[in-house]
């Protein structure tokens, strides 16, 4: 099992590359673009990673916790990734605990994500993990053709079910 841990800014370059690494492998399904994100220079990638709760699976996965807007009982699951060769061997599944875990610590007592339509087996890992479709729908904002959904899941009870 790969081991999580939670990025400072000094680990910027290895929150920079897994992240390009998701935004190459999977283009269509993040809010922002490889090539917005290559252009991204180094104060800007300590800010990101300084400001927000960065989790990295060594180099294979990514993912980030984030405050809810106008929610502050709320926190937002962002930029989740797994390289494919690891997907189906729990990184995922520890990814979403050590936000789920953040946002606890954080006081927070809901987490919220969006997942883009089309992608059923992203869908189905975050209802296995308690999340349930809120029925708002609206346009990735990297390609406004393509439609995402919000979910959102508490996190006052513990852990969903898998």
């Amino acid at each position: 099992m790969t081991t999580i841990r939670r990025a400072a800014a000094d680990d910027w370059v290895a929150a920079r590359d897994v992240r390009l690494r998701a935004l190459a492998d999977a283009p269509g399904v993040f809010a922002s673009t490889l090539a917005r994100e290559q252009a991204y220079d180094e104060a800007e990638w300590r800010r990101r990673v300084s400001t927000h709760a960065w989790f990295l699976a060594g180099d294979v996965g990514v993912a980030v916790g984030v405050p809810e807007p106008d929610d502050p009982d709320g926190r937002h699951l962002v930029g989740m990734w797994v390289a494919p060769e690891y997907r189906g061997h729990g990184v995922a599944d520890a990814l979403v605990d050590a936000v789920v875990g953040w946002a606890r610590d954080e006081g927070a007592v809901r987490l919220a994500l969006w997942v883009v339509d089309g992608n059923p087996r992203a869908r189905g890992f975050y209802e296995r993990h308690g999340f349930v479709a809120t029925g708002e729908r609206g346009p990735l904002p990297s390609d406004p053709a393509v439609t995402e959904s919000r979910m959102t899941r508490s996190i006052s009870s513990g852990r969903g079910t898998r």
